[in-house]
């Protein structure tokens, strides 16, 4: 089930970075971090080695080296997260899931420590191997993997239309708010 999770996201992840590739080129360039000719190649290459090795980890082939990959590409993202965090560069795309969905992207510690729960979670797999399973337990594991995958991107799709606490609105009334008050004390002591 854990590689189901792990292949699951990265299916989720390497999908939509196919149909954009002009979109992810933008995004590593963003992160400053490889020279040009570099980021060419890793946004070439990087939707379909995620959609592989997801792929890989679902079906349960490849053995231990699809949970090897998946935790090399999580520790590569961990790395591009934590070096533009340590030099304050918050204001970034993620790249993790798809980009320019939001009005401004930022990029947090929950980002990088994310990825590197993922790169972990995915080295144990490989130290642990997979066991040997029948191909109805593999289809119930994918399932419960798929469900807890579909699960986690509807609570994140939702947390980005509802707004718990604060809203973004709260922002522009406040300033709106403020000045109405200064205004208002103003004309009554002009009176």
């Amino acid at each position: 089930m854990v590689a189901s999770i792990i292949g699951g996201t990265l299916l989720i992840a390497g999908i939509p970075k196919l149909r954009d590739r002009d979109g992810l080129l933008t995004v590593v360039k963003g992160y400053r971090l490889l020279p040009d000719r570099a980021e060419r190649t890793v946004s070439a290459t990087l939707p379909i080695a995620e959609t592989l090795v997801g792929v890989a980890l679902i079906i349960g082939v490849g053995g231990r080296w699809p949970a090897v990959a998946a935790a090399l590409l999580f520790v590569a993202f961990t790395i591009g997260l934590t070096v533009n965090l340590a030099r304050g560069r918050r204001d970034l795309d993620c790249g993790c899931f798809a980009f320019g969905a939001h009005e401004i992207p930022r990029i947090g510690w929950f980002h990088a420590v994310r990825a590197a729960t993922f790169a972990a979670t995915a080295a144990a797999l490989a130290v642990a191997g997979s066991p040997d399973v029948t191909a109805p337990e593999r289809l119930a594991c994918v399932a419960v993997g798929v469900l807890i995958v579909l699960a986690v991107v509807a609570i994140a799709s939702i947390r980005s239309v509802v707004y718990f606490g604060r809203r973004p609105v709260d922002d522009y009334l406040s300033n709106a708010s403020i000045k109405l008050r200064a205004v208002s004390t103003t004309s009554r002591f002009d009176s």
